[in-house]
């Protein structure tokens, strides 16, 4: 099909909920994307940080078809040797006790609050309710909608599930000004990801968890975005030195397929039992061997430590570009400050028409490129992105 049948198909039988580049893409290898009429992109997006290994990645290609010639899917009535050895692994990497596998973020973070929630009554905690913080972002169900502390996302949809406050980011007064009796949890993602790519101060984190050991509070990190490597540790309170009670993951874990994880400690395993939770694909065999090769992969210090080493380069070189009033972020998740009152939105469309395919973040230009992405296609973007400012 051309581009222009794919778009008038789209606009006659797919929800638009969507604000489209004016782009359809058909195939690509590494951090280089094509589209229907041959033109090429290098792709600072992922999709959305989810290509955690690039395009078609030649060992991701082949555990995922070897699986699927195998057993594609099997209800969760069963064992299933993929999903137990993913489960040992990221457990393992995370220094987390137990896994629970759905299909998205949002779901994964549906999880960690009704571990929060159940965890609450067991200990008291009638009303259950749960901190999180300006500005984060935390899904698009009715309830992790509710957890999300912007309000543009909840004007439309309410009433809204209850039980939430929202405290102020990098301010650890404003957190221990809403802990009450019925306070359950604090949920922070470590670097706010829609909310601007804000990270969180170490302080801040730190002293989080020492609230929440002082209080009698869960900790839960949702790392849908910042995990898997993409800020340079697996995980990234790694970086920050601390251990969350849950941590959520999805995007990248399984390089490109549906998978969304919940993880809690040892000590929180026994809080979710039969019954309480389920999801029909969570595990699927297929997610599994993606995720397999891409965890194996990224759990390399090495690996990490090139994740790290290609931030700082295009850190460097951002900061240095005319056009660019300041850069932040951690690892390959780096929102960029356009200076001369730059429309981020319009910057975007024509990255897009120049062959560089980057996101936004609010009023800022976000990238977050295949963790895989070369020395090359990094300057190869960089230029694009520079003639685009020079404009």
């Amino acid at each position: 099909m051309t581009f222009e049948e794919i778009r008038e198909m789209e606009a006659g039988c797919v929800m638009q909920t969507y604000g489209r580049v004016p782009v359809a893409l058909v195939r690509g290898r590494g951090a280089t994307a094509e589209d229907t009429d041959g033109k090429t992109y290098i792709d600072f997006t992922s999709g959305i940080g989810v290509n955690a290994l690039g395009y078609s990645d030649p060992g991701w290609v082949r555990a995922v078809a070897e699986q699927a010639a195998s057993i594609q899917h099997m209800s969760n009535y069963y064992y299933c040797e993929p999903q137990v050895r993913l489960a040992n692994k990221l457990c393992a990497a995370a220094g987390m006790g137990r896994a629970f596998f759905c299909n998205s973020g949002a779901e994964a973070n549906e999880c960690a609050i009704k571990i929060a929630r159940h965890w609450g009554t067991l200990h008291g905690k009638t009303g259950s309710r749960i901190i999180t913080l300006n500005n984060s972002f935390h899904g698009r169900t009715h309830t992790t909608l509710a957890a999300t502390g912007q309000a543009v996302f909840h004007k439309y949809f309410l009433p809204l599930t209850e039980g939430f406050d929202y405290a102020e980011a990098n301010n650890l007064d404003s957190v221990r000004a809403l802990v009450g009796e019925d306070t359950c949890a604090v949920m922070v993602e470590m670097v706010q990801g829609e909310g601007g790519v804000v990270p969180m101060e170490e302080g801040f984190i730190r002293g989080l968890r020492a609230l929440c050991d002082e209080k009698n509070l869960l900790l839960l990190t949702d790392e849908v975005q910042t995990g898997i490597g993409r800020t340079g540790d697996f995980f990234a309170y790694q970086g920050y030195g601390v251990r969350p009670d849950v941590v959520t993951c999805a995007k990248g874990v399984a390089g490109g397929l549906p998978m969304g994880v919940c993880l809690c400690t040892e000590e929180l395993a026994g809080v979710m039992t039969a019954g309480m939770n389920g999801s029909t694909f969570g595990g699927n065999p297929v997610a599994c061997a993606g995720a397999l090769e891409v965890v194996d992969r990224v759990t390399d210090p090495e690996f990490l430590a090139q994740v790290r080493a290609k931030g700082a380069y295009m850190r460097e070189k951002l900061r240095a570009m005319p056009g660019v009033d300041f850069v932040r972020g951690r690892g390959l998740m780096l929102g960029v400050g356009l200076s001369g009152g730059k429309d981020a939105h319009q910057v975007l469309l024509r990255c897009a028409q120049q062959g560089l395919l980057v996101l936004t973040a609010k009023e800022l230009i976000r990238f977050l490129p295949p963790l895989t992405i070369t020395k090359e296609e990094i300057d190869r973007g960089l230029s694009i992105f520079a003639q685009v400012l020079a404009e």
